[in-house]
């Protein structure tokens, strides 16, 4: 008992000593008192996430790209045990110290360093994704209020803004305000959130799900389905893992400002599987039910799912099943971009912005970028998934052989939690390797967006988010000993 306190002390006495160095409370380790997720909190945290409009439209395009409706599903499945994994290796040191995503990258990355990824991941995906989903989550609530207003969708007499139409403006500005206010509740709204929201979706997902089956006359017509140009490439089945997997590829970056809060080490290694895997056996279903049953139904292919539930003929069903897509939606931009966008841009600026001021401006930004223009069809997806994957890929690689290989799971956060002006670990504040190995893993596999004749980059691009992590952890993992720090890792 007295080593226990004796320890609570030390802990205490150096969030102090940091906090005095400028460093504010919401990128300071977690105190244990502050740990406070177990196993069910990180079993339900993304349970309500994961059926959300953009993975759902992802899938749609898995069945346009040729794949047989059991291949979907093992698609689906296996990007859930790769997800699963990729949260339990890379949360696994900040369950273990405490400490979020931004102050992990300085380690990977060094104090200077750390500055690109954490754009990269904070600002540039977050305003992405917190865009793009947004405008999704907005077009489909167009569904919603033409259900109410007979009429909405002429709202405005075709005044549009750069493209955005006025009833989807309207709704857009709408699950913006929506968006921003919960994330603003912080983490004790969230955690809440998280947990009473998931079981409302599930029940409207299986709804759905059952009703799509229904009208297609039962589960043997669906699993009879075949594409009308059935994969011929194994590699397309490759490509279709990679893209779901990119879409949760920010989390798998920045899991530690999650799993920072775990009671113990051994929460989110239980908990994140399980959620993740469970949940996506049911959105594998509902997807295929959706996807294949409209399809089947009304003699036509659905790319978006909004379209398909539009299709149920009452209107109650459609609003609340929409509803509840959107609250999957909302907590996966909430705790998936906004919450990383000000975590990393108070780590970066702590003088200019708070968590809650730089995730409001991750908002606003990510409406500037005019997101509705990334999700027009599934060539815009498709390629915004491999620059996605791209990014995401190599920061997860660093990150993992540093740990991993380099550290052997041992960190010094003295050479983190630095004072102002201090580069820490690496004497010009740039872990070089890393940021070069960084560089070259998106660039190789981004390439080959734009150059489809170089067969060896197009490749590298269809699996855009586990070339950039291969790449980087192999080349890290060859190259760790030519890093040359001044202070040793104890």
């Amino acid at each position: 008992m007295a080593q226990v306190e004796w320890k609570a002390a030390q802990e205490e006495a150096a969030r102090e000593e940091w906090k005095s160095y400028g460093y504010s409370e919401d990128i300071l380790p977690k105190s244990t008192a502050q740990r406070d997720w177990g196993t069910f909190s990180y079993i339900t945290v993304w349970m309500g996430a994961v059926h959300n409009i953009m993975s759902y439209m992802t899938v749609a395009g898995f069945f346009a790209l040729g794949l047989s409706v059991p291949e979907v599903f093992m698609a689906v499945m296996l990007s859930a045990i790769i997800v699963s994994a990729g949260y339990v290796l890379n949360g696994y040191s900040a369950s273990k110290y405490g400490i979020p995503f931004a102050m992990l990258l300085r380690d990977s990355f060094g104090v200077k360093g750390s500055v690109i990824p954490a754009l990269c991941r904070g600002l540039v995906a977050g305003v992405v994704f917190f865009g793009a989903t947004t405008v999704v989550g907005a077009q489909s609530l167009n569904v919603i209020f033409a259900k109410i207003f007979p009429g909405y969708m002429t709202w405005g007499a075709g005044f549009d803004i750069f493209g955005l139409d006025f009833p989807t403006m309207l709704s857009y500005i709408l699950l913006w305000l929506v968006t921003v206010l919960l994330f603003l509740g912080g983490m004790n709204i969230l955690s809440v959130f998280s947990k009473y929201s998931s079981p409302v979706v599930y029940i409207f997902i299986i709804g759905a799900a059952i009703w799509a089956i229904w009208i297609a006359g039962g589960i043997g017509p669906i699993m009879d389905y075949v594409p009308v140009k059935p994969m011929e490439n194994g590699l397309v089945f490759i490509a279709c893992v990679s893209a779901l997997v990119s879409n949760w590829a920010g989390p798998i970056v920045n899991i530690a400002d999650l799993t920072q809060r775990a009671k113990t080490p051994r929460a989110p290694m239980i908990g994140l599987p399980i959620g993740m895997i469970v949940s996506y056996v049911l959105f594998a279903i509902t997807c295929i039910g959706l996807i294949v049953g409209t399809e089947i139904a009304f003699g036509q292919p659905i790319f978006n799912i909004v379209d398909a539930i539009g299709k149920i003929e009452n209107p109650f069903a459609v609003i609340v099943l929409i509803l509840a897509l959107n609250v999957g939606a909302t907590g996966f931009v909430v705790f998936g971009n906004l919450l990383p966008a000000g975590l990393q841009m108070t780590a970066l600026l702590p003088k200019w912005f708070t968590v809650k001021s730089a995730g409001i401006w991750t908002a606003v930004i990510g409406t500037l970028i005019l997101p509705w223009k990334l999700v027009s069809s599934t060539e815009t997806l498709y390629l915004f998934y491999s620059f996605i994957g791209s990014m995401y890929g190599p920061i997860a690689g660093i990150m993992l052989s540093s740990y991993y290989i380099e550290r052997k799971r041992r960190l010094n956060l003295s050479t983190m939690y630095v004072k102002p002006g201090d580069n820490g670990e690496y004497s010009n504040g740039y872990n070089v390797v890393a940021c070069t190995i960084m560089a070259i893993s998106f660039i190789l596999p981004m390439s080959g967006a734009f150059l489809k004749n170089v067969p060896l980059l197009s490749t590298l691009n269809q699996f855009a988010f586990f070339s950039g992590l291969i790449l980087s952890f192999v080349l890290y993992t060859l190259c760790h000993r030519m890093n040359k720090p001044n202070g040793s890792v104890s």
